[in-house]
């Protein structure tokens, strides 16, 4: 099993990994399982992320709105915009 993102290999189990979780897993249902755990631990991790970055920029964003959007996607797009947004990457450099 390989699991790639944007077409690029990111993970995969071995043989003996894949018969390893098939032991606790019925192998005619391994596949929408295995999905079914990626897409939960992704998922996790982009609420959690979303949870910080609205706990960030909610009070700055206060000051400089009139309103703020209530759906995640366009408060998150919203935050994007901002001259002094910076991602992760920019952020670990400046330090």
């Amino acid at each position: 099993m390989k699991i790639s993102v944007n077409d690029k290999e990111a993970f995969s189990l071995s043989e003996v990994q894949e018969k390893v979780i098939k032991n606790d897993v019925d192998e005619r249902f391994f596949e929408e399982d295995m999905k079914r755990r990626l897409h939960w631990v992704l998922n996790q991790k982009y609420e959690e992320s979303l949870r910080r970055l609205r706990q960030e920029w909610e009070p700055k964003m206060k000051s400089r709105m009139a309103y703020m959007p209530t759906s995640d996607e366009e408060f998150a797009k919203v935050v994007f915009s901002q001259h002094d947004y910076k991602d992760r990457a920019h952020r670990e450099r400046v330090k």
